[in-house]
């Protein structure tokens, strides 16, 4: 069982070190730990600093281009590598590199292919009350719109499965986090989440300037990834209240219509029409945006299988076996592997 811990950086020669160093040499249940490197567009020496500290892999961007594409990157060539199991945590070392075997735990268990760990913001004392209030309204709402039980779903301390991670295509660009979860119930993948307490703090944040920086992003990042999941419900309902709106501006005009004062209120009768329109366009345009989520469905399942065969997970057709063989391929089947067919 080959695990491979993936760390995005960027400018992180100082504090990189301590992540490295603290990395467990052994964890029951694998037999290989290997480190990928992300080098987002440095500055400065984290490169050196990684190459001399023995970190396996390294990936470089020429330029920064974000979090999400640092994420998505070290994922693919994780799975290039031949990794079973892949642990992203920062470069900051916010994260105690020691809980990676607790991580991993239920994924080697069987019980989860994607693991996140709950920092417990409430107990950490750099966080202002006002941050912490944000933090738990924002997960609540992510498990809210995504069914899930996560209690901290901006947590970059993670561990995925090779299934899983097969599945998984990030299409925001501010950062992965929050639609990883909200993908992973729509994929119906399995996920868990664990406690740790983090570090203390070695630098500010660089993924976002202040706080209200940060809302500001994951709302959009909520609002598209929502929407992209589940774009009939969300255009039905825009499109209801709007039509709702226009009707109740109707009922007005025909109250003073009953009065013998609707010359007065044309306005209403105007605005009526106008949004009841708009709304039942807003409702027609969901079931053509629900088509175009089918077709993206289509799209990624067909991504999927092609990962899988330059991956060499699966034979390119499927391979009509013979009666001796069928142990061997139920074994496969058993592991995640498809594209047979037995007699």
């Amino acid at each position: 069982m080959k695990l491979i811990i993936q760390i995005p950086c960027y400018n992180e020669e100082k504090t990189l070190p301590l992540v490295l160093k603290s990395i467990p040499k052994k964890i029951p249940g694998i037999t290989e730990i290997e480190t990928l490197i992300i080098d987002d567009g440095s500055t400065d020496k984290t490169v050196a600093v990684a190459t001399k500290l023995g970190a396996n892999y390294i990936i470089h961007h020429k330029r920064n281009k974000g979090l999400a594409r640092s994420f998505t990157d070290g994922l693919n060539e994780s799975l290039r590598l031949g990794a079973d199991i892949i642990v992203n945590t920062d470069a900051d070392n916010q994260y105690p590199q020691k809980d990676i075997g607790r991580l991993i735990e239920p994924i080697l268990k069987g019980r989860a292919d994607i693991v996140i760990a709950n920092r417990q913001t409430d107990k950490i004392k750099h966080f202002s009350p006002l941050k912490k209030l944000f933090q738990k309204l924002g997960s609540a709402l992510v498990r809210y719109i995504s069914h899930s039980n996560i209690p901290d779903a901006v947590s970059g301390f993670r561990a995925y499965s090779r299934t899983a991670a097969l599945q998984l295509n990030v299409v925001t660009e501010f950062s992965y986090v929050i639609e990883t979860i909200i993908q992973s119930q729509t994929k119906r993948i399995a996920i868990e989440s664990i406690n740790v307490r983090t570090n203390p703090p070695t630098r500010p944040s660089r993924l976002f300037s202040n706080m209200f920086e940060h809302m500001r992003h994951s709302g959009s990042a909520i609002i598209r990834v929502y929407t992209m999941y589940r774009p009939l419900l969300v255009f039905v309902i825009t499109g209801a209240f709007i039509f709702l709106a226009g009707f109740a501006f109707g009922i007005r005009y025909l109250y003073f219509l009953s009065l013998g004062q609707s010359g007065g209120h044309l306005q209403s009768l105007i605005l009526s029409a106008i949004l009841m329109v708009i709304g039942f366009q807003t409702a027609m345009t969901g079931l053509v945006t629900d088509l175009v989520s089918i077709n993206r469905k289509l799209i990624e399942d067909t991504l999927g299988r092609v990962k899988n065969l330059e991956l060499g997970e699966i034979p390119p057709l499927s391979i009509r076996t013979r009666k001796h063989k069928r142990k061997t391929i139920k074994k496969e089947l058993s592991r995640g592997q498809t594209g047979y067919l037995l007699n």
